[in-house]
């Protein structure tokens, strides 16, 4: 997809009509040479605010896929970095990639809804992810990433500023979730991913609700829009008590 080393249309047409796991199990092997990877700009910004939050003991990269958050993770974790994510060949190929001997790195199969931890992590991390969750979804997801966070520990992820409708991206993505939503309607198993399901105020709404304080850093490396808003932000949840 977009250069030689990505996958085919035939192979994201099954991908699609996989399951999730199953989707990202046979997508696996290519995914570094997709445009779903995180960006490495939107990383390195990320890891530059984290380095001023921090720092850091043990960290989390929730639904960690081939471990692009992990590198972040280990820039300002000074023990241990976890990568967790319910794909096993995304899983597969997170651990044959060159990591840092320190910190330590271990990889779990998991699913976010239900993290097999306790509260033993200062810092979590999660790239790109949120689109796989229904907003329902979301108390549940919130609910479990506090509950494998010590008191004080941070929930972190960035947040793009969604294109205005003048945009041809808006209309990209929107025309993206209203085909998912059709197949997923008369297919099975779905295949949950939506781009504008992840509604920036509801989510501030859920992580207050959850038990978070949230504050709010912009990413100064992607500028600001046209009414002075920044076209990136870094979500940073502190659990309360």
């Amino acid at each position: 997809m977009f250069s030689p080393e990505g996958p085919s249309l035939r192979e994201l047409a099954v991908q699609a009509l996989s399951s999730v796991e199953r989707g990202y199990d046979l997508l696996a092997p290519k995914f570094d040479h997709t445009p779903f990877r995180t960006p490495d700009s939107v990383l390195e910004s990320v890891a530059e605010a984290l380095t001023g939050l921090g720092p850091f003991t043990d960290g989390l990269d929730l639904c960690c896929g081939t471990g692009a958050g992990t590198d972040v993770l280990a820039r300002v974790c000074r023990e241990s970095v976890t990568g967790v994510d319910f794909s096993a060949g995304m899983l597969d190929v997170a651990r044959r990639q060159p990591r840092p001997e320190e910190p330590r790195i271990a990889w779990v199969r998991g699913d976010a809804r239900a993290l097999p931890f306790a509260s033993a992590f200062d810092l979590v991390v999660s790239f790109g992810a949120f689109g796989h969750f229904l907003p329902r979804e979301l108390p549940g997801l919130f609910a479990q990433v506090r509950s494998v966070l010590r008191p004080g520990g941070r929930f972190a992820f960035p947040v793009l500023a969604p294109p205005r409708p003048s945009r041809p991206g808006f209309w990209i993505l929107l025309g993206f979730d209203a085909v998912m939503r059709v197949r997923n309607a008369v297919w099975r198993p779905p295949f949950v991913m939506y781009y504008r399901a992840f509604r920036f105020g509801s989510v501030l709404r859920e992580l207050e609700r959850a038990g978070f304080a949230v504050d709010l850093y912009p990413l100064p490396e992607f500028g600001r829009r046209e009414d002075g808003s920044p076209r990136a932000r870094l979500v940073a949840a502190r659990r309360l008590p």
